[in-house]
This record gives C-alpha cells, structure tokens and sequence, in this order.
C-alpha cells in the first residue's frame, strides 16, 4: 500500500475529548475515527490489525476442534425470557428495538440463549456430542460508562464461543482446553507475560466465572495477583476467592487490570431452563453441559495499544502490525529506488506500506514512529549512492546500514 492511496491521514492534534491514551493515539494515527462515546469505525489501517488478532483466534479456536459460524444480532425476547435474562433489571445492558408490527427484540450482547435454541434442531443424541462453535460479530451493550477508548465500547468486535458436552467431566477437559488456547492467543498478541487467569464474579452469566486480565494503568479493574504462584483474583470477588483458593490476602499485590477474555461453565443451568436435553444410551433424555468463552477483539487491540506505545506513537507488536515495513524515500534517486524495492517486496508477500508523498522527510519519520510498524526502511539520494539502505526497528531505536543482499537476510526474502 502506498501512502499516496491511504485514505486516512495522521494529526499531531489529540482529540479534544479523547481521553484514553489508546484512542487518542490510533485517532491521531489514523487507524480508528470516533462516532461518539464508545462507538469507534475501523479505518483501513485499523481493520488489518483487528483481522490479524481475528486470525490469531480462529487458529487457537480452530486447534480446540471449535468450529466457526455467524449468527444473528437481532433475538427476540421469548428465548431469554426462559434464561430470565431478559429483564432490565437482571440485565442493564441490553439495547431493544421494535419490529413494525411491535414485536420487541433485543440486540444480542451475548449468545447463550441463541446458540441454544438453535442446536435444540441439531442435537438428540450423546452420538451428537461434543459440539463447540464459535464466532466473531459485533456486539452491542449499553454501557453506562464508556471513557477507555476502545477498551470499553458501546460496539465492540468479540470472539464468543459456545460448547456443549453430556457430562460436567467432559465440559470441564474442554474448558481447561480452552484456557490453554487463549494463553496461547494473548502469548502470541504479546501480552502474555502481563496476561492472568482470574478468578471473578460471573456477573449477569453465573456465580463464578474465570478473566484473562491483563496488568495495565489503564485498565478499570483491580487485581490482586502472586506472581511466584500464577494466581490472581479481582478485587470484586477477593474474600470469598481467598477462602476457596486456601491463599492470604496478605500474600497478594494489588495492580490495576484490563479484561481482554473470560469463560463461563454453566454446568447444565440454561440448558434446564430451555429444556435442552439429549437421550443418552440407555435413551433416557438428560441436560446438555455447556461452556461460554468470550475474547474482545477490539478490547485487546486497546490494551495493546496502552502497553505497546511512547512518547512518539505506538509500537505494534510484529504478529498484529498493520505492515511489517515502513517504507520512506527521500530524494529522486531514492524514489526511483525505492519504487523498485516496494515492488520486490510486494511480490514476494511483504507487507509494506510505502510513504511515496513529496513531504518533508521529517514528517515522513514522525509518522513511521506514529504508526508503530516495526521496520523502517530509507532509501534516499545519499544511501543509493553508497549502495546501501537503512533499516530502523521501532521498538529500540536501533539502526542498521545494510547492503541489497545484508537487507533481503535480514528480512529473509529472496530479493
């Protein structure tokens, strides 16, 4: 991509009322525009960092035998009318619609009642078991507070997936499958170090459930975590969790979190209340177990953006960079050359976003640094006259001056 055809500009001017530093930065660099308060569209560059964290997920998801699908955003009211989830005053969330003929429907901010009710139709048997599934869509919740850029949004791009099972046995395997698995997307979205598994409150799902809390300044939960023993707990849940863990608060240091995942198992509760059942060998009809696992998408692109940036701009983990290459030219023999090179590389399948704009070269690194990519590569009159290109990594600074075939190993292409 060239700079030229990009849609978006960046600003040096914050967002007056911008006050997360996540949003402020990906506004300021173009990767995100603010419709209102907790409602954000997804520019081109912003889209291809959340299809990058997307991929990462269905390949996890994909490990753990799940299979993905789409479903509807708009429910009717009689399916979470049997859960009693329907009720504003069980859950405060919800935005409902009507339909001309006055039919009330809500717009899903979760899927349990909805996946249920649709493998009702699919599953008779315990042969039919175990099924997972999942998806990514949009969700929409009517959150009263929406100050942390896209870390907490009124829509929000999330991975829910569903798993039902005909024993507690079987549910909890897969459920610890799937801890695995997302320790295995936020390893690979590079936060895995700050990244817990959490015990915490179930909220409007169930009694207890477990978070992926990430530490970060910004986040709006509070964390009580012992490094040397993996165990953390939410603030909201840390007297009785004490209790059930065996562990003294004493033991605990308290940090400021942000949620980037959890899951639920609800034994066979909704199943009850739906009437979801199988018949199993001996044909008699028992409730299906089924599991919740939720990732933000969006949510986790913020906090990324919280811990992965400085004073210059972001610094995008390699895994969900935009472009693995900012590409800069400076001068009419450095143009030339670097046509040559931005065409190379593309056609051997590197990401490069090239910034051919007749500007001043300052602007062209302010932006490189700005946009966190994590190679810089100038080419300009001096450089091509030495036969030699530099290269700059944005997360330490460091500059490397490479000859054609230094650069092509250093990148290990074949150009």
């Amino acid at each position: 991509m060239k700079r030229t055809q990009l849609l978006t500009k960046t600003t040096k001017n914050l967002p007056a009322d911008e006050t997360s530093k996540n949003a402020q930065l990906l506004i300021q660099a173009g990767y995100i525009h603010k419709e209102m308060a907790g409602v954000y569209t997804y520019l081109p560059l912003g889209l291809r960092v959340v299809e990058k964290i997307k991929q990462i997920v269905r390949e996890e998801m994909n490990k753990i035998n799940s299979s993905e699908l789409i479903m509807t955003n708009l429910q009717p009211a009689d399916r979470w009318q049997e859960t009693h989830r329907w009720s504003d005053e069980v859950v405060d969330i919800w935005f409902k619609t009507r339909l001309k003929d006055e039919t009330e429907l809500g717009l899903a901010w979760s899927h349990e009642e909805a996946v249920i009710n649709m493998m009702r139709g699919q599953i008779t048997s315990y042969r039919d078991l175990p099924v997972s599934l999942y998806q990514f869509q949009a969700k929409l919740r009517n959150e009263l507070r929406a100050k942390s850029g896209i870390m907490r949004g009124r829509e929000f791009v999330m991975k829910d997936m569903y798993s039902m099972h005909a024993t507690a046995e079987d549910l909890a395997t897969y459920y610890d499958q799937a801890i695995e698995a997302y320790k295995r997307v936020y390893d690979r979205l590079g936060i895995g170090d700050d990244t817990y598994v959490t015990f915490a409150s179930g909220g409007a799902f169930t009694k207890f459930s477990h978070e992926f809390q990430t530490v970060c300044e910004a986040g709006e939960d509070i964390l009580y975590v012992h490094r040397e023993k993996n165990i953390a707990v939410n603030e909201e849940v840390l007297e009785e969790a004490c209790e059930e863990l065996k562990i003294d608060k004493s033991e605990l240091e308290k940090v400021k979190s942000a949620e980037v995942g959890n899951i639920f198992n609800f034994g066979t509760d909704k199943s009850k209340d739906m009437n979801f059942t199988y018949a199993d060998d001996q044909d008699q009809h028992q409730h299906v177990y089924l599991g919740s696992y939720g990732i933000g998408i969006t949510r986790a692109m913020g906090v990324i953006a919280e811990k992965f940036s400085d004073e210059k701009g972001l610094i995008w983990p390699k895994a969900i960079a935009p472009y693995q290459i900012y590409l800069v030219s400076i001068g009419e023999q450095g143009s030339r050359e670097a046509d040559k090179l931005y065409q190379t590389l593309t056609d051997q399948g590197v990401e490069v976003l090239y910034d051919d704009r007749d500007i001043r070269p300052g602007q062209k690194f302010a932006d490189a640094e700005l946009l966190g990519i994590p190679l810089r590569i100038t080419v300009s009159d001096r450089l091509v006259e030495q036969s030699k290109y530099e290269i700059t990594n944005r997360k330490t600074g460091e500059n490397s001056m490479l000859t054609f075939t230094e650069l092509a190993d250093t990148l290990g292409t074949h150009v």
